[in-house]
């Protein structure tokens, strides 16, 4: 089992580029945060909307999270898996690929803020497109889900398994160390039991 808390491979040569994939478990409840606050903040100063509807939105997006976070880490994450060639080995190894070869390199277990800031403006614009202003409150619900997920998956792999994460935990290391092809919710194993990537049940 990998023991180190940082790795020295690289994903990049440039130096600017291979900052930009690391980052820190305080820069990311920090950071994520702000974002979180940022994004009530705007929508509720703005537009106007009920609390019942805010709420509604936020906790939906916080749901939403648990199945965005499946289908991300079945099919991008393991992109070598569904697509051959060197491009799709490479983006894979790039966004999670060397978190299986070091588990617990702490640097490289978080999403970095700018490719971070990066993905949630998208994910705001589609939103936006779909539900206009209720987006803020249901894309501010996913950041939620994104830093539940992340102090999950930390302590998965840096501390004692807490009891109430013990199957959490028992469930992500089956994906690490023995089924890469099956176990894929970190946050919640809902979405392996509704699409049948569920592990055989370990003694």
């Amino acid at each position: 089992m990998e023991t180190q808390k940082q790795a020295d491979t690289r994903i990049f040569n440039n130096p600017f580029l291979e900052k930009l994939t690391k980052t820190s478990p305080t820069i990311t409840l920090v950071y994520y945060s702000l974002i979180t606050l940022l994004l009530l903040v705007i929508g509720g100063k703005y537009f106007g909307i009920p609390v019942p509807l805010i709420l509604l939105f936020y906790f939906g997006g916080f749901l939403y999270w648990t199945l965005f976070e499946y289908f991300m880490h079945r099919y991008l994450f393991h992109l070598d898996e569904h697509v051959d060639g060197k491009r799709a080995k490479r983006f894979q190894f790039i966004v999670h690929g060397i978190h299986h070869d070091h588990p617990r390199d702490l640097e490289r277990m978080f999403m970095p803020p700018v490719p971070g800031t990066l993905i949630i403006a998208i994910l705001l614009g589609i939103h936006f497109l779909i539900m206009g202003n209720f987006s803020f409150f249901f894309t501010a619900g996913m950041v939620t889900g994104y830093m539940c997920y992340a102090y999950i998956h930390f302590s998965v792999h840096h501390k004692r398994p807490n009891p109430r994460f013990r199957k959490l935990w028992q469930h992500h290391a089956l994906h690490h160390y023995r089924y890469h092809d099956k176990a894929f919710g970190v946050s919640s194993p809902l979405w392996d039991i509704v699409f049948g990537t569920m592990p055989p049940k370990e003694k």
